[in-house]
């Protein structure tokens, strides 16, 4: 007779983990979700296994907050082998074609302007885009051929970092769908060198940071670590305007009912804003004349 299966319980906030090479997005989500015991988690963009640092976790009512930080800023440092293409952009594939040029710092430098602003790219064959309804890296795999179309991507920061004759180190700060390893195979094919990503890390996405992560090693079958490492849900809003609430405005959020905003600090229309009340947060909205009209409420004690 099998043993009775563990009764979850709620758990909200976030954890946000610095994971290391070799673990899978979806292998942290289970383990996080584990060793607390949590009714519901998920994660805020995927992190392939060979690429480590920020992986943020969130749990219960935190994961409505997911599109938020999903949608911020992401920072990388990489290293590019020059050299050699693999099919994967990475360490995991097949070298597709070699070259004996390696660039110079100089000439690095002077093609990094073309890889910064709004830029045109192609994604990798291997990466998590559906197509007909199917990961582009399962097609890949199954040797079916992809066809992956460009598409507009932000590119905010490029910048090298070290060099050497063999490859480079580079750091970017960019937007949502900008794929690192399609930067490496760009920049090597205009510096006529080739190249593929060797070492990846990811230190920021959207308002976490690497001060706020947490090593897996820390964490790590110790159930009482991994609640220690438990942000707040209103960790996942702190880049959006917030709204201090009274008690009554508070209320009449939760009731799925606009709170008219009064005072020189209400927030301008236009994009999203949360409303707290005692440090807790009540709803995300939007602020329509001169009122905070919720669109996604939390049930979280106040």
């Amino acid at each position: 007779m099998s043993a009775p299966r563990k009764h979850r319980v709620d758990v909200h906030g976030w954890i946000v983990l610095d994971k290391p090479v070799g673990m899978t997005s979806t292998h942290a989500v289970a383990a996080l979700r584990r060793l607390l015991n949590a009714k519901k988690a998920g994660h805020a963009g995927t992190l392939d296994p060979l690429a480590s640092g920020i992986l943020p976790l969130a749990f219960g009512e935190a994961t409505k907050t997911v599109p938020y930080v999903v949608d911020g800023e992401k920072a990388y440092t990489f290293t590019v082998a020059w050299g050699t293409e693999t099919d994967t952009d990475d360490t995991e594939g097949r070298a597709v074609a070699t070259s004996d040029e390696r660039p110079a710092a100089a000439a690095i430098e002077a093609a990094l302007p073309a890889f910064i602003g709004a830029v045109s790219q192609v994604p990798p064959r291997y990466s998590a885009i559906k197509i007909d309804g199917e990961r582009a890296y399962d097609l890949a795999r199954d040797g079916e051929e992809v066809e992956m179309v460009a598409r507009t991507v932000e590119i905010h920061a490029l910048r090298l970092l070290a060099h050497d004759r063999d490859s480079a180190t580079f750091e970017a700060e960019c937007g949502k769908g900008t794929y690192v390893r399609a930067i490496a195979r760009d920049l090597g094919r205009m510096l006529g060198c080739l190249g593929h990503v060797t070492a990846l890390r990811r230190t920021r996405v959207g308002p976490f940071t690497l001060d706020d992560a947490t090593p897996w090693s820390a964490v790590a079958d110790d159930p009482q670590a991994a609640a220690r490492a438990l942000l707040p849900v209103e960790g996942g809003l702190t880049e959006l305007p917030c709204v201090i609430l009274s008690r009554d405005g508070a209320m009449r959020l939760r009731r799925g009912q606009s709170v008219i905003l009064r005072g020189r600090d209400a927030p301008a229309e236009g994009g999203p804003v949360y409303g707290s009340c005692s440090g807790v947060v009540i709803a995300v909205g939007m602020v329509e004349r001169g009122e905070l009209v919720p669109s996604r409420v939390f049930n979280l004690p106040f």
